[in-house]
């Protein structure tokens, strides 16, 4: 059975640089007939054909990156009401839900990332440190779309941070890291490797509003993971732990890159909530239309997002783009798919005037767009589907 859902609740790339965390040995494989190398050093092209292989690096330990990570990996525990009385026998308690997750804090003074599921619909949220310690904590941005939320307590200073790192140098086959509570067994470290990346919607079939770009890792990944950090070998935060496929533990795991987090940070924190531009138009992958649809629109490889309806009297209507109209490019970026079009669209800004390159007819052609603001849907609150129960409502600290 197939099971898809939120498992609620600056420096190089060490993997390829050989540059890890200070204390993270490396070894080198057995299988290599080159000579050992120092720890750490990575082997040159003419090595690389010498002998049986090429010499592999690999860390001994993945300690020293726990160890340091660890103080800054808190427990996210809610508490929401659940109404399943009858509509019209309302006279009974509703029942509380209980929920747990996982963060990491960003900020000394109490800023914590995690997943927006973790706390959606919470009337309560409680954060515990490393050292136990529990706070109040109120959210201070979120955003349901990609599943990212701010919270912040207060009361504890000087708090250890996570440098966040660069998702976007990640290749597959890097080391990662996971640190989370999994079914309430609090900062649970595993490993594993970056398995793939640009996972969207058709491969993760969550909400289809959703903007996802996910990593897989084969880090074991489960419910109570969500919003913990996934960590490359320099200790920097690669992704924030997000989904599972096959329920848990079956090496299929997803994260939100980190540089989609930090893109929307700055907005989160200043404003509490994200305002997306648009283009006003519904797209569909090239490479998803057959091979008749594409000689009918004179349509060359499976590149871009071709247009399958213009918003009348949107941006794109406005500046006469055309259904059939293939989108390459957006504001100077190379547009390989439709969702990182959707993405580029949406985080241009609202008023801003971008080139979009289209071929129409198969002629390239560059038409100047001014984005307008995205009509949001209402709101609706979706608890995560796997949720292990927080503390009690006899914990005394927790019920404070």
């Amino acid at each position: 059975m197939l099971f898809v859902g939120f498992c609620a609740c600056k420096g190089k790339n060490p993997s390829r640089s050989g540059d890890f965390l200070p204390g993270a040995a490396a070894v080198a494989s057995a299988t290599s007939a080159t000579e050992p190398k120092a720890a750490g050093e990575h082997p040159t092209a003419e090595s690389a054909h010498e002998g049986a292989g090429p010499l592999k690096m690999a860390p001994l330990s993945f300690a020293p990156i726990a160890k340091r990570a660890d103080p800054s990996v808190v427990t996210v525990y809610t508490v929401g009401e659940e109404d399943d009385r009858p509509l019209f026998n309302r006279r009974g308690k509703s029942r509380a839900q209980r929920g747990l997750g996982t963060g990491f804090i960003v900020g000394k003074d109490g800023v914590i990332l995690t997943n927006n599921h973790v706390i959606d619909g919470a009337d309560k949220i409680i954060v515990q440190l490393s050292d136990e310690r529990r706070f109040p904590g109120k959210i201070v941005g979120r955003d349901a779309r990609t599943d990212i939320a701010i919270v912040k307590i207060d009361g504890a200073k000087d708090l250890a941070t996570l440098p966040l790192g660069d998702s976007d140098g990640l290749e597959v086959g890097d080391w990662v890291v996971a640190i989370g509570n999994p079914f309430g067994l609090s900062h649970t470290v595993s490993a594993g490797i970056v398995s793939a990346k640009g996972r969207g919607r058709e491969d993760v079939p969550l909400d289809p509003t959703g903007y996802y770009d996910f990593l897989q890792t084969d880090a074991s990944i489960n419910p109570g993971n969500s919003g913990g950090p996934l960590l490359n070998l320099n200790g920097e935060v690669v992704g924030m732990n997000t989904a599972i496929r096959g329920g848990g533990a079956q090496g299929i795991g997803f994260a939100i890159p980190i540089n989609m987090v930090k893109q929307l940070m700055p907005t989160l924190l200043k404003d509490g909530h994200v305002t997306r531009s648009a283009l006003g138009v519904r797209i569909r992958d090239v490479r998803d239309l057959s091979m008749d649809d594409r000689q009918q629109r004179k349509i060359n490889g499976d590149r871009g997002a071709v247009i399958e309806y213009v918003d009348s009297g949107g941006p794109a209507d406005k500046a006469k783009l055309e259904i059939g109209d293939v989108i390459v490019a957006f504001d100077g970026k190379i547009v390989d798919r439709g969702t990182l079009l959707q993405w580029l669209a949406s985080t241009a800004g609202v008023g801003k005037s971008v080139d979009v390159r289209v071929v129409r007819a198969g002629a390239p052609l560059d038409i100047k767009v001014t984005l307008s603001e995205l009509r949001e849907p209402k709101s609706k609150t979706t608890r995560p589907p796997l949720s292990p129960p927080g503390p009690s409502d006899d914990d005394d600290e927790f019920g404070r």
